[in-house]
């Protein structure tokens, strides 16, 4: 499938399994951060809407006022942070590499790096919209 030029009926068509549908306040700055920590890939980037890919998986971006008639967003908080509980883990991204482009661009590096008993190196990396980013990779 294109993403760069499938319509919206589709892309909605075609989803299949568990869905990620993040609700952020500026969606191409979250595509930004997407992009430059993690190597991801945005498609139709738009002020209210994008189509994020990660090797072959694939998640969307939606901006708040875009979900006016979503039972969400009256549940959304007025503050950061609005992700909290929610890990999002990406196990094909470098979490020593990530937390250098990371801070690099100025995000907040909730835990740096580290060997965990679990079999994995991991580091967690906070976005503006509060999202628990969590790098893993076997260790070493």
């Amino acid at each position: 499938m294109d993403y760069q030029t499938v319509d919206g009926d589709s892309f909605g068509r075609s989803l299949r399994g568990i869905g990620i549908n993040l609700l952020v306040r500026d969606v191409p700055a979250e595509v930004a951060f997407l992009e430059t920590v993690f190597g991801m890939k945005g498609h139709q980037v738009t002020q209210d809407f994008a189509i994020v890919t990660y090797g072959g998986q694939v998640f969307q971006l939606h901006r708040d006022g875009s979900y006016a008639e979503n039972p969400l967003l009256g549940l959304l908080p007025e503050t950061p942070p609005r992700g909290a509980g929610i890990e999002i883990r990406l196990y094909d991204t470098d979490p020593d590499e990530a937390v250098v482009r990371a801070e690099a661009a100025g995000f907040i590096i909730l835990q740096a790096p580290a060997d965990k008993p679990h079999g994995l190196r991991e580091a967690y990396i906070l976005c503006d919209n509060g999202y628990a980013w969590v790098l893993s990779r076997p260790k070493g």
